[in-house]
């Protein structure tokens, strides 16, 4: 798994790619089906503009691509948020795809063991 930082209108130093690092790598430590984690940092040079520090993030699996984005008055805030959500985000997908036995909505097996049992019963 590859951890990929860029940045926008800011120059990437080694201690911010590390921190990113660090907390993405935290994050990938979830599930094991992460190919590929692209972060890009950039900072908006509007005086007016609230949260001027804003962290994406694409993180791309085996069967899809999950996407997030959070912006901070502080680049090392703005991480700590992304990766809080990306977590989040990534148990979620974890959820639905692992869970076994799991039916969904429209098949309802309830529906069809009764309709099993009048047949028997005639």
């Amino acid at each position: 798994m590859h951890i990929y930082v860029n940045g926008r209108n800011i120059e990437i130093t080694e201690a911010i790619k590390a921190y990113v690092k660090e907390k993405m790598g935290k994050v990938a430590a979830h599930y094991d089906q992460i190919q590929g984690i692209d972060v890009v940092l950039s900072v908006i040079k509007n005086p007016a503009a609230s949260g001027k520090h804003v962290a994406e993030v694409s993180c791309k699996m085996a069967s899809g691509v999950i996407r997030c984005e959070e912006a901070a008055e502080s680049m090392y805030a703005s991480i700590d948020l992304l990766a809080d959500k990306l977590a989040r985000q990534i148990e979620k997908y974890k959820g639905k795809t692992l869970t076994p036995g799991k039916e969904s909505i429209r098949t309802d097996a309830s529906g069809e063991k009764e309709e099993a049992e009048e047949e028997v019963v005639e």
